[in-house]
């Protein structure tokens, strides 16, 4: 197929819409914001824990000692 797709092209089956074909470009940038949305919800669930912090030192005294 050589054309050039500017606009989604949705493929319908018995007048239901099935699936949609888009240009590479948009699809690119649909997996971008879904990327995009699952890093903010992580950060948000991680966010959401009580942080514990330790100096380095005693981090680095740890790993040595193993």
């Amino acid at each position: 197929m050589k054309t050039t797709l500017l606009e989604p092209e949705i493929v319908t089956r018995n007048s239901k819409p099935v699936s949609v074909i888009l240009p590479i470009a948009a699809y690119e940038e649909l997996l971008e914001r879904v990327e995009d949305a699952q890093d903010v919800a992580c950060l948000k669930r991680a966010r959401q824990k009580p942080q514990q912090y330790r100096p380095l030192e005693d981090y680095l005294a740890e790993r040595k000692g193993k």
